[in-house]
C-alpha cells in the first residue's frame, strides 16, 4: 500500500462508522471494503460521491448485465485488479456473467466477443484510449441500442470506474482476500 494513501483501520470515529454503514450493503457479511475505508479518509468527499456511485451501481438505466460488462472491462483495462476482483465475485455472477466471461473481459481482445457484448467492450476500449472518446461508428451503434440517457450513463459509468481505478492503483490497494484475481 502507498505510504500516503492508506485505508482507515478500526476503531472508527462515529462519523466514519456512519459513512461505512452507508457504503456497505445492509446486512453485509463482509468487513467494510478497503476501498471504502480508503475513501473514508475524506468522509465529506466520500459522502458527496456516494449518491453518484450508488446511482450508477444500483439505480441506473443500463441493464445490469451491460453495466457489469462496462465496469469489469474498465477496471481490468485500467489494471485495477482490486475492483475487478470484487465485481467478479459479487456483482458479475448476480447478473449471469460466468467466471470464464469475466476472465475474458479482463484479458481478451474486443474481437473475441460477439454482438452486443462486443459493442460494449469496444466502447470501453475506445474510452480508455489516449484520446478518450467514442468513434462515430461506436456512438452510432450505441445510439441504435440505447437511449441518449443510457449512452450518457455508460460514459459516466466508464469514467467513474476509471477514476476509482486511478485511486486504487495510486494507493496500491491490495486485493480483498476473498476477491477474484486477474486471469
Amino acid at each position: 500500500m502507498s505510504e500516503l494513501l492508506s485505508p482507515l483501520a478500526p476503531p472508527y470515529d462515529p462519523d466514519t462508522e456512519a459513512l461505512l454503514a452507508k457504503l456497505m450493503p445492509p446486512g453485509s457479511a463482509f468487513e467494510p471494503l478497503l476501498l471504502f475505508r480508503l475513501l473514508a479518509v475524506h468522509c465529506d468527499l466520500a459522502d458527496r460521491a456516494r449518491p453518484m456511485a450508488s446511482g450508477l451501481l444500483n439505480k441506473g438505466l443500463l441493464p445490469a448485465r451491460d453495466r457489469e460488462i462496462v465496469i469489469s472491462r474498465t477496471t481490468a483495462r485500467s489494471g485495477a485488479e482490486y475492483e475487478w476482483g470484487v465485481h467478479a465475485v459479487i456483482y458479475g455472477p448476480i447478473v449471469g456473467l460466468s467466471p470464464e466471461f469475466l476472465n475474458a473481459l479482463a484479458s481478451a481482445e474486443a474481437s473475441t466477443f460477439e454482438g452486443h457484448d462486443r459493442l460494449l467492450v469496444e466502447a470501453v476500449d475506445e474510452l480508455l484510449s489516449p484520446q478518450p472518446t467514442l468513434s462515430p461508428a461506436t456512438l452510432a451503434a450505441l445510439r441504435a441500442v440505447y437511449t441518449e440517457a443510457q449512452v450518457l450513463e455508460l460514459l459516466l459509468l466508464a469514467g467513474w470506474y476509471r477514476t476509482l481505478s486511478t485511486v486504487i492503483l495510486s494507493a496500491e490497494l491490495p486485493r480483498e482476500s476473498w476477491a477474484a484475481r486477474f486471469p
